[in-house]
């Protein structure tokens, strides 16, 4: 049976996505706690099948302020931070203390984009090993704004695919610091 629609997804769909989310953000964590040089935990991920609506209320209202990462894959997958993740993540690896992403430089922007290429990267390898499938990713682009503007972008220009999105929540623990992301998958359906 061919599936026309994320809402067609049944339970054992829902327990094949979370396994490769779970080997995703196993592959995510490794990579990050190697480039952070500290141990970096995970919990084991959530998975829904969500409307556009539904993942900005997830994900705590449309004015959160969240940075959003995305790259193609024969669709789109985004990597959403909180911005405690960012904070996390940023003063680990450049040894800084920021205080506000006002202070985002070139260099931030940078180590941005190579964490994203880095998470995404772990979840698109998790998938190809698993299907067989060889699938590439673009250079990730940085978004810092409110989570309903960075939402409107696959609202727009993936609706035709569906009106769904599959919402992969994860928790990172790395020296009793806890930080969320979150994965948006909108593959073609085929």
């Amino acid at each position: 049976m061919a599936i026309r629609d994320y809402g067609e997804l049944d339970d054992i769909h829902l327990d094949v996505l979370r396994e490769i989310g779970n080997i995703g953000s196993g592959n995510a964590a490794t990579s990050l706690s190697d480039m952070l040089a500290r141990r970096v935990d995970i919990a084991v991920p959530t998975i829904k099948i969500l409307d556009y609506e539904s993942v900005t209320e997830e994900l705590g209202g449309p004015e959160t302020m969240i940075i959003g990462l995305e790259g193609d894959v024969n669709g789109m997958i985004m990597f959403l931070l909180q911005k405690e993740f960012a904070h996390i993540t940023l003063n680990a690896l450049l040894g800084e203390s920021l205080e506000s992403f006002a202070e985002l430089g070139e260099m931030e922007y940078s180590a941005m984009k190579e964490v994203a290429n880095i998470m995404a990267g772990s979840y698109v390898n998790a998938i190809s090993s698993m299907t067989g499938l060889n699938i590439n990713i673009s250079v990730p682009d940085v978004s810092i704004d409110m989570l309903g503007a960075i939402i409107s972008v696959p609202a727009i220009y993936y609706a035709n695919i569906s009106d769904k999105i599959i919402f992969i929540g994860d928790a990172f623990n790395s020296d009793e610091e806890q930080a969320a992301s979150h994965i948006l998958m909108i593959p073609d359906m085929e």
